[in-house]
């Protein structure tokens, strides 16, 4: 009996372990897998400038944006008091030699009236390369004849005096590091030039970025004016020199100069005719190589635009067609150190934009990177509050 009892109790083992094989055969388990921890994403950041920037340009027109891509010039030692209404929303303005009164205090004093607003401050540049082309009297330090036999830091120590005393002064951007490469002493820019070689220019420059950091360095006159004879400021120079060549000798300043942080490059009314006829100021090709060869993305400004008007090419004597044509190619800002017809410009920009002939995005790229740099400028971190009419009625 107790040995059926065991047989018995094997045979339910068998059956209970049989059904459970075939219910997992014909059901197999499901795994649960344990909980994996994934963490939370960190939440994105934005410098407070370029948030500031971004707010500010959605409130502003299409003329506001273009206004703001302005650099213009206003003659005597008062400028910001006696700018036309007509400059009202220019993104800067140039000081030549007529707008430098006296005393240093009284240029302090003259530059702060051009800025009305404090959180966004104009740019205001000057050409201080030192020696015969210099704005401030009282700048004594080494300019480039006499720094480009000395060893390159020497450009450091001249250049760091150079910045001090234009930042002491209220000028914020510096059209002082004549990148070119000059080897003939009979070529206008050869005094101003740092070297005769690429290699030689390409030391001092970056020194000269580096020395002058208390202001923005820029880096004139983009492909190179030491490439192509003649003189820009009543020619259009041009040169046959190609793209390799270029590659191995006067790109070399450039891409010194912006590995040093220069924030902005100055393009040249120059040709250089095997990599493109027109006038690299107007060259999508030369703005491409900058930016994709090279690796700039800052602030692209003209040489003064007049000097294409002055150049005895009727097909560049339109100052207005001369401003599309040169946002088109990809400059960021467009330099006038004579007159100029503001408004005229903002009318063809439109028009242009309204013709589908220029993108809208465009304008509002090179706006933005302005208004970024403008408001790091002003050391303020808040951002953009756009007061609308009524707002502006009760603060009265």
């Amino acid at each position: 009996m107790a040995r059926a009892r065991r047989l018995l109790s094997r045979a339910g083992v068998v059956v209970l372990v049989a059904t459970l094989l075939g219910c997992n055969a014909a059901s197999p388990r499901q795994v649960v897998p344990a909980p994996t921890f994934v963490p939370r994403a960190a939440a994105p950041t934005i410098d407070p400038a370029d948030r500031y920037a971004q707010e500010r340009l959605a409130s502003m027109s299409l003329s506001q944006k273009v206004m703001s891509m302005l650099m213009v010039h206003v003659p005597g030692t008062q400028p910001g008091a006696t700018v036309p209404a007509a400059y009202t929303g220019v993104g800067g303005f140039i000081l030549m030699g007529d707008n430098i009164p006296d005393s240093l205090a009284q240029l302090r004093a003259e530059t702060a009236a051009l800025s009305p607003e404090a959180g966004l401050p104009v740019l205001v540049a000057t050409d201080q390369e030192g020696g015969i082309v210099r704005r401030v009297p009282t700048d004594d330090a080494l300019s480039a004849s006499e720094l480009r036999s000395q060893a390159p830091q020497a450009t450091f120590d001249a250049f760091a005096q150079r910045g001090a005393l234009l930042e002491s002064v209220g000028i914020s951007v510096n059209f002082g590091v004549v990148a070119d490469v000059a080897s003939d002493p009979s070529s206008f820019i050869f005094e101003r030039s740092f070297g005769s070689t690429g290699a030689d220019a390409a030391a001092r420059v970056a020194q000269a970025v580096a020395g002058e950091s208390q202001v923005l360095s820029t880096l004139k006159h983009f492909p190179g004016h030491g490439a192509a004879p003649g003189d820009s400021h009543s020619s259009i120079p041009t040169t046959a020199v190609t793209l390799s060549e270029w590659n191995t000798t006067h790109a070399l300043p450039f891409e010194a100069g912006i590995t040093a942080g220069a924030p902005i490059v100055m393009f040249g009314h120059l040709a250089f005719t095997a990599i493109d006829p027109e006038p690299a100021t107007f060259s999508a090709k030369w703005h491409e190589i900058l930016r994709d060869d090279l690796g700039f993305d800052g602030i692209v400004i003209t040489d003064d635009m007049g000097m294409l008007e002055r150049s005895g090419v009727p097909e560049y004597s339109a100052q207005v067609a001369n401003a599309v044509r040169a946002i088109k190619a990809g400059n960021t800002m467009l330099l006038y150190v004579g007159e100029v017809d503001v408004e005229g410009i903002v009318a063809a920009v439109r028009a242009a934009v309204d013709a589908g002939e220029l993108d809208e995005s465009t304008i509002d790229d090179a706006a933005l990177k302005l208004l970024s740099l403008r408001r790091a400028l002003s050391g303020e971190t808040g951002r953009f509050v756009h007061c609308s009419e009524e707002c502006v009625a009760l603060a009265r």
